[in-house]
């Protein structure tokens, strides 16, 4: 009999405190495979900060650090600059990267940290009750905006991605999502490229994964993939954003984002 799946090396046996239908467990799931796959556990240092991710050091079978809120890629900048040969990624919530964590992100971006960073977008903070975020979405409800984001009072979503790649110190910048086997695989083959760029000493790369929040969403599991691909890839569409040392860039998607602004 072959074996169709087996749970990666680079997870531990702990079992994950996510909420069911939460697809942390899936995204963590990549990240482990790569470092399985590129046999790099033992030279990979992943630094999770406050969120719905805080305890990941627990799931992660690689060397793991606690950062403060928003504080992940100053962190990793020191452990990569002290430890060069190391493989440095961080796991952040868009409430941690786009919000507290935003002058960190731009400024590891544009000094071109030789890290990778998984940043997980579920349009809402997750762990502290379902707070707006820098990335809910215009008319969005949430427990800070019952009447849905008002964006002459609240602002615009943070588009990162679309911000990052206008950096020159950035090499690779990619959304993708994990709501149906074919995007899984196709977040599989970015965060694989992100890692591979730091291997290759190319610079920084992130991959954005726009996730689900079933339980601050109010919606079922099967509702939650829905109205992420029904409301959120529209205003976030999935692409390349930037590839430094690649061809492969979707005008596309730059496009349909223009179209939003």
């Amino acid at each position: 009999m072959s074996i169709v799946f087996q749970k990666p090396k680079g997870l531990t046996d702990t079992p994950m405190h996510y909420c069911p239908g939460c697809t942390h467990g899936i995204i963590h799931r990549l990240v482990a495979e790569t470092m399985d796959e590129f046999d790099i556990i033992g030279k990979t240092i992943g630094v999770c900060p406050v969120g719905c991710a805080v305890m990941a050091y627990d799931y992660f079978s690689c060397d793991m650090v606690e950062a403060a809120h928003g504080r992940a890629p100053a962190v990793a900048t020191g452990i990569k600059r002290a430890l060069p040969e190391s493989v440095v990624f961080t796991y952040q919530g868009d409430g941690d990267l786009a919000a507290i964590g935003t002058a960190e992100t731009v400024h590891s971006a544009t000094r071109g940290e030789n890290i990778t960073v998984i940043f997980v977008n579920n349009a809402i903070y997750g762990m502290t009750g379902g707070q707006m975020a820098p990335t809910t979405l215009p008319n969005q409800i949430t427990q800070t905006t019952p009447y849905g984001r008002d964006t002459q009072t609240a602002g615009f979503p943070v588009r990162i991605c679309e911000m990052l790649a206008t950096l020159d110190g950035t090499a690779y910048i990619e959304r993708v999502a994990v709501d149906s086997p074919t995007h899984v695989r196709s977040a599989k083959k970015a965060i694989q490229k992100a890692f591979a760029y730091q291997l290759d000493g190319k610079g920084f790369s992130l991959v954005e994964v726009l996730s689900t929040c079933p339980t601050n969403w109010g919606l079922s599991p099967v509702e939650s993939l829905a109205w992420l691909r029904e409301n959120m890839m529209p205003y976030y569409p999935l692409g390349v954003f930037k590839d430094k040392y690649g061809e492969n860039v979707n005008k596309d998607a730059q496009k349909q984002a223009e179209v939003h602004v």
